[in-house]
C-alpha cells in the first residue's frame, strides 16, 4: 500500500475532484450524510493510497446506510483492519501496536465504553510513562494532525492501534468484574426475579406441610386418598388441555402486517448473539448462515459468545477470518456455566438498538432482521420482543424428529401467535428473539441461574409492563434425532420450567396483580399445566385402564356416576392431549411437512411417555444438580441451506421470498 503526505500539492488539486464526486453521489443515490464529513474521508484515503474507483464506490455506501466511508471499507473486506491503521500510523509518524499486552491495561469502571466504541485505551509500564493507545477515525484525522503539529512531544505519549485490538484488551482487562457483575446483577437487584435461589423458606414450608398432609392422607385413608387424588389430577390435566384445545379453534385468525420498506439508511445497528460451547462442527454453517443476513454489513454488530476455553469452537472461527462486524466473545469460566450467563456477559459490548439471538445450528431467514425492525417500528414501545417461528428441516431422520416437528410446529406457529394476538404472555424460545435493548437491560437481562432463560424472560417482561409479539420469516433447526440426546435435552427444558414456576409462585398475589388475573392464568395453564400433564401422565394412564378393567368386570347398573365421570375425563385427557399435539402441529404445517411425517405420527404415545420420563427426571435434578446445563450437541446439515422462504399462514403453501 502506497502511503502519500497528507497536505501534499496533489492532495489540495484532489480536493476538488473528490467534492465533485461526493455532490454526484448524494444526487444518485438521494443521501443525506454529511458531504463535508464524507469529503474530509475521502482525502484521507486518497492520501493512504487506496483508488478513486473504490473510493467513490465505498462513499455511495455509506450515504447509503448512513455510516462512513471508513466503516464502509473495513466491513467491506477489501483492506484488513491490522493493514488500514498501520498505514495511518505511517501518515501520521506514530508507532503502530498490534497486540496489547494484557497487563498493561487497568481495569476500570469506564473502560467498558471501549466495547462499544473502542477509540481509546491506556498503557501501564513501570518502566515508562504511560502511552494512549487510539484508533482514529478518517474523518476526525485533520484535529489529530494539528494538535501533533502544536505539540509534538504528544508523539512521546500516542500510539495507533486497530479498534479490535482496543476491544479485545477491554474485555480481557475487566473481565473478572463484568462476569461477576454478570451472575450476580439479577439476584442482587431484583431477587424475586433470581432462579439463584431455588425455592424460598415460605414455598419449602408450604411444600412440606402439604407433603405431610399427603402422606397423613395415604396412610389414615388409602382409598379416599386415591380417589381425591385421582379427581384433582384428572381436573388439572383437564384444564391445561383447554389452552391447546382454544389455540386449535383460534388460530385461524388472521393478523395482517405491514410490509419492510425502509431503505438501507434508516436502518439502526443490529446486534446479533450466538452463544457456542463445543460447536466446531457447525461453526462454517453458521457463518454462512449469518453472512446471508439481508442488513448492511457496516451496520451489523454480531457477537459469536465462546466460553474462555473452548479453544476448539474459537479456533474453528479464527480459522475461518471472519469480517470486522463478526466478533468472538470469551466468556471467563465461572459457574453457572449456562447460556444466559454467556448472552448476558456479552450484552455488555452490544451497540445496536435492537438485538437478536440465535443458536449455533440455526439457519434464519435472510429477511428476518428487517421484517423484525419493521414490526418494532410499527409496534408500540410496550412491545419488547418478537419471537419468529423455528421450523424443524431433518422431519425424515427418526421417529423423534418427525414428532419434535409436530411439537414446535403447534407451539411457533399455531400458540404463540394466538397468545400474542390475545395480548398473553408468551414463553419465548430459546432463539430467534429479537429485543429492543432498552427494556432488555431494564428488565435484568437473561438470569444466568435459570437453564430454559427463554421462558423465564418472556413472562419477566409481561411482568415488568412489556408484551411479546411473533413475526413470519422463520428460523431453520434440526430436531434431536436420538432418544438419548432428545432426553438430555427436554430434562432442561423441564427442570426450567419447574424454575420459572417457581419463582412465578413466590408471591402469586402480588404476580396476579402485577399480569392480570386472565393472564396470571394462562401461565398457570401454560407452565403449571404442561409440568401436571407431563408429570401426572403415567397416572393418567393407571386410572384410565384401572377405571375400564373394573368397568368391563360390573354390570353396568353397578357403574356409578363419578366413576362414569372421572373415566370420560380420563379418556379425553390422555386421546384429547395426543389428537391435540398432533391436529395443533399439523394444522400449522405445510402438506410438503406433512408428507414427510409419514407415518411417525403414530408414535405420538411413546413421545408422550418419553416426556413424562423427562419431566420426573427434571424434578429430581432440581434437587441434585439445579443449574446444571445439559448441552445438546449438533452437527452441520447434510443438505445445502434453503430458508429463503416465507412462513406460510396455518394452512397455506410458503411464498418464495
Amino acid at each position: 500500500m502506497q502511503i502519500g503526505e497528507y497536505g501534499s500539492p496533489e492532495h489540495a488539486a484532489a480536493k476538488v475532484t473528490l467534492r465533485e464526486k461526493s455532490e454526484n453521489l448524494a444526487t444518485a443515490d438521494g443521501g443525506a450524510g454529511d458531504l463535508s464529513s464524507l469529503q474530509d474521508e475521502a482525502l484521507v484515503l486518497k492520501s493512504l493510497g487506496f483508488a478513486k474507483p473504490l473510493i467513490a464506490r465505498m462513499g455511495r455506501a455509506a450515504l447509503a446506510n448512513g455510516t462512513t466511508i471508513e466503516r464502509e471499507l473495513l466491513t467491506s473486506g477489501h483492506v484488513r483492519e491490522e493493514a488500514y491503521y498501520e498505514a495511518m500510523a505511517r501518515l501520521l509518524g506514530l508507532p503502530f501496536v498490534e497486540t496489547i499486552p494484557e497487563t498493561a491495561v487497568v481495569d476500570h469502571r469506564g473502560l467498558d465504553s471501549q466495547l462499544k466504541r473502542p477509540c481509546t485505551i491506556r498503557l501501564h509500564d513501570a518502566s515508562r510513562p504511560p502511552v494512549t493507545l487510539i484508533a482514529p477515525e478518517a474523518k476526525r484525522i485533520d484535529h489529530l494532525i494539528e494538535r501533533l503539529q502544536r505539540f509534538p512531544t504528544l508523539r512521546n505519549a500516542l500510539a495507533i492501534a486497530t479498534p479490535s485490538a482496543i476491544r479485545a484488551a477491554a474485555w480481557k482487562a475487566g473481565s473478572e468484574r463484568r462476569v461477576e457483575r454478570t451472575v450476580n446483577h439479577l439476584f442482587e437487584e431484583q431477587p424475586r426475579h433470581s432462579a439463584r435461589i431455588i425455592m424460598t423458606g415460605r414455598q419449602g414450608f408450604f411444600a412440606g406441610t402439604l407433603l405431610s398432609l399427603a402422606i397423613a392422607f395415604f396412610l389414615l385413608l388409602p382409598e379416599e386418598a386415591v380417589l381425591t387424588t385421582h379427581i384433582v389430577l384428572s381436573l388439572l390435566y383437564l384444564a391445561a388441555l383447554q389452552l391447546r384445545l382454544a389455540a386449535l379453534i383460534h388460530g385461524n385468525r388472521r393478523k395482517s402486517h405491514r410490509p419492510a420498506n425502509q431503505s438501507d439508511g434508516d436502518l439502526p445497528v443490529y446486534t446479533v448473539l450466538v452463544a457456542l460451547y463445543s460447536e466446531q462442527d457447525v461453526v462454517p454453517q453458521l457463518l454462512a448462515a449469518l453472512n446471508r443476513l439481508d442488513w448492511p454489513r457496516s451496520r451489523l454488530d454480531i457477537k459469536l459468545v465462546c466460553e474462555a476455553d473452548d479453544e476448539a469452537t474459537i479456533s474453528a472461527i479464527r480459522a475461518l477470518a471472519p469480517g470486522p462486524h463478526i466478533e468472538i466473545v470469551e466468556v471467563p469460566p465461572m459457574a453457572p456455566r449456562t447460556k444466559p450467563k454467556a448472552l448476558t456477559y456479552a450484552l455488555a459490548g452490544a451497540r445496536g438498538s435492537y438485538v437478536a439471538v440465535y443458536d449455533a445450528e440455526d439457519r434464519p431467514h435472510p429477511d428476518q432482521l428487517r421484517e423484525a425492525h419493521a414490526r418494532f417500528l410499527a409496534s408500540p414501545p410496550d412491545v419488547a420482543c418478537l419471537q419468529a417461528p423455528l421450523i424443524i428441516t431433518n422431519i425424515e431422520q427418526s421417529y423423534m424428529s418427525a414428532l419434535f416437528a409436530l411439537e414446535y410446529s403447534a407451539l411457533f406457529r399455531r400458540l404463540l401467535p394466538v397468545l400474542s394476538r390475545y395480548r398473553m404472555p408468551l414463553p419465548l424460545g430459546g432463539t430467534s428473539n429479537h429485543f429492543r435493548i432498552g427494556p432488555l437491560i431494564e428488565i435484568g437481562v437473561w438470569d444466568p441461574f435459570n437453564v430454559t432463560e427463554d421462558a423465564d424472560l418472556g413472562i419477566r417482561l409481561y411482568r415488568q409492563g412489556y408484551r411479546s409479539e411473533t413475526i413470519r420469516r422463520q428460523t431453520l433447526e434440526d430436531a434431536p434425532t436420538t432418544t438419548r440426546v432428545w432426553l438430555g435435552q427436554r430434562t432442561r427444558w423441564f427442570k426450567g420450567w419447574l424454575q420459572t414456576w417457581l419463582v412465578l409462585m413466590r408471591e402469586p398475589v402480588k404476580t396476579a396483580r402485577e399480569m392480570g388475573v386472565v393472564a396470571f392464568l394462562v401461565v398457570q395453564l401454560m407452565v403449571g399445566g404442561m409440568l401436571i400433564s407431563s408429570l401426572a401422565h403415567p397416572a393418567i394412564i393407571i386410572f384410565l385402564a384401572s377405571s375400564a378393567i373394573a368397568m368391563m368386570q360390573s354390570p353396568a347398573e353397578n357403574i356409578g356416576l363419578l366413576q362414569a365421570v372421572l373415566f370420560s375425563i380420563d379418556f379425553i385427557n390422555i386421546f384429547g392431549s395426543y389428537a391435540a399435539f398432533l391436529a395443533l402441529g399439523a394444522a400449522a404445517m405445510t402438506e410438503h411437512e406433512k408428507k414427510r411425517i409419514g407415518r411417525r405420527w403414530a408414535g405420538v404415545p411413546f413421545y408422550w411417555v418419553m416426556t413424562s420420563i423427562a419431566a420426573w427426571r427434571a424434578v429430581f435434578e432440581l434437587h441434585s444438580r439445579p443449574f446444571f446445563w445439559n448441552k445438546t450437541p449438533h452437527k452441520p446439515v447434510a443438505l445445502p441451506l434453503s430458508s429463503a422462504t416465507t412462513l406460510p399462514a396455518a394452512n397455506t403453501h410458503p411464498q418464495t421470498a
